[in-house]
């Protein structure tokens, strides 16, 4: 018998969820997006929303904590087989990204896992992923 649990495609640890509730009670609505390098590091970074312009061409890959989360459709391509899972690590103060949460001495983590085949058909028989 298969699993109709609900299947995500980006989800947050127990830690995370806190730090998005802290944030949340601190600031308002919060948005997601994952960063693909360079100067902003390859991790999750919280935003208010307007902060950073959503592209026509980023995804929307869920929601954690209530809070959208985006990710581009190049990156998309490579993450497509795996669910993200949002995690949360004590971090220096001043950390070396735009997240919101770098003041806390917080830093939101990408950790992830391979769908498993029945999951993946799962998904493939689900509508596409919504654009802004």
């Amino acid at each position: 018998m298969s699993d109709m649990t609900p299947l995500t495609r980006v989800s947050a640890t127990e830690a995370a969820l806190a730090l998005i509730a802290q944030l949340q009670a601190r600031h308002g609505a919060l948005m997601f997006y994952q960063s693909s390098g360079c100067c902003d590091n390859s991790a999750p970074n919280c935003y208010l929303p307007g902060e950073l312009a959503i592209s026509p061409s980023d995804v929307l890959l869920g929601h954690i904590g209530g809070m959208p989360f985006y990710m581009s459709s190049s990156q998309y391509a490579y993450w497509k087989s795996s669910q993200m899972i949002v995690d949360a690590v004590d971090a220096p103060l001043g950390g070396d990204n735009f997240s919101l949460e770098g003041p806390l001495g917080k830093a939101f983590l990408s950790r992830s896992r391979l769908f498993t085949d029945e999951e993946s058909a799962r998904l493939e028989a689900e509508a596409p992923l919504p654009r802004p």
